[in-house]
């Protein structure tokens, strides 16, 4: 019998990744990280987190059959996915063919390898335009665009799997990640970049001119977007507390992973502001085809089943955190 359990975390290296990597060795977990480094940084791993890296890819039958072969492998977390929205747009062939045929290869050699465990990274892309604010998980799924549809498909094959070979899942659908260790030694570093708060905080470190903010005419208190930003670590949390979850009790379940409270584009520009001591050019731009006015997510049932009580739910925390690792990162 092992001392430890041992996890893999396809997707590792990425920036929800190597949070939960690091929560999870903190908690006792033998972990092994497999990652293509197209979006990953092997800097990380090697530098900060010190753990075994695998480099390769999900869609690599023969090379996933001799990670499973040579490690006994308790449990699976599944975030290896791309992950632009307008890129699955133009190029939905890559999304589908990553995100949906890498995840049944890794499924097939899960259930191959007697591996019965596995929590897996979806979106709240899945629910296309919100039809109810806070967003709960029995909210109808109609994703807009090729990156919501290919979780979508993924949710639907964990269904089947579980009826089939008995593989159970715990599935969370995101809201938007952001901030960054607090130790400022682990944080969010895209390329490209398309999230706001890092684009806002390049920007108050002069990395670039100014930040757009694309429509100020929504129906919202000051007219701009509502996003549900919730602090990466608590998203880490989230998982370890789901593994655990999935280990004692053998059944698969869905969570909404969100803050359960919104934050406009000006509150992020605003509060960064007042973070940083610096001030932030914007530029007003017309609105995006297809940004909902707002995304709020309710995350009741996790704190309620799970235990999960995020640390970090205040702006001002989670732009702190990102600043000190931009400074770092980037300054």
């Amino acid at each position: 019998m092992k001392d430890k359990l041992t996890v893999l975390v396809s997707g590792g290296a990425g920036y929800i990744g190597v949070h939960t990597v690091n929560l999870l060795a903190n908690a006792g977990y033998d972990v092994i990280i497999l990652d293509n480094l197209v979006y990953g940084h092997q800097d990380l791993v090697d530098q900060v987190l010190k753990t075994k890296l695998i480099i390769g890819d999900c869609n690599d039958r023969a090379f996933l059959d001799q990670i499973f072969a040579s490690d006994a492998i308790d449990a699976v977390i599944h975030f290896a996915a791309y992950a632009y929205v307008g890129e699955s747009v133009t190029d939905p062939a890559k999304y589908y063919r990553n995100n949906v045929a890498g995840t049944l290869t890794l499924l097939e050699e899960m259930v191959k390898a007697g591996v019965k465990n596995l929590v897996f990274s979806s979106t709240c892309a899945t629910y296309g335009v919100p039809q109810a604010i806070p967003i709960p998980e029995t909210h109808p799924q109609a994703p807009i665009n090729p990156y919501g549809k290919s979780k979508l498909m993924v949710e639907q094959m964990l269904a089947d799997f579980d009826q089939a070979y008995g593989l159970k899942s715990i599935i969370f659908r995101y809201f938007n990640a952001a901030g960054a260790d607090p130790s400022g030694e682990l944080g969010e570093d895209h390329n490209p970049e398309t999230h706001l708060i890092p684009l806002v905080l390049q920007t108050a470190l002069g990395k670039r001119e100014a930040i757009s903010i694309f429509g100020t005419d929504y129906d919202t208190p000051d007219g701009t977007c509502i996003r549900d930003y919730i602090h990466v670590n608590d998203l880490a949390e989230a998982h370890v507390l789901g593994l655990q979850y999935l280990l004692e009790h053998n059944q698969s379940d869905v969570f909404n992973l969100g803050n359960g409270n919104g934050f406009s584009v000006k509150e992020v520009i605003e509060t960064a502001e007042k973070v940083t001591g610096k001030s932030i050019k914007a530029i007003e731009c017309d609105r995006r085809e297809g940004d909902p006015p707002l995304l709020v997510g309710s995350a009741e049932k996790a704190r309620k089943l799970l235990g999960w009580n995020p640390k970090y739910p205040g702006l001002e925390d989670i732009i702190a955190h990102a600043w000190k690792w931009h400074q770092k990162r980037h300054g």
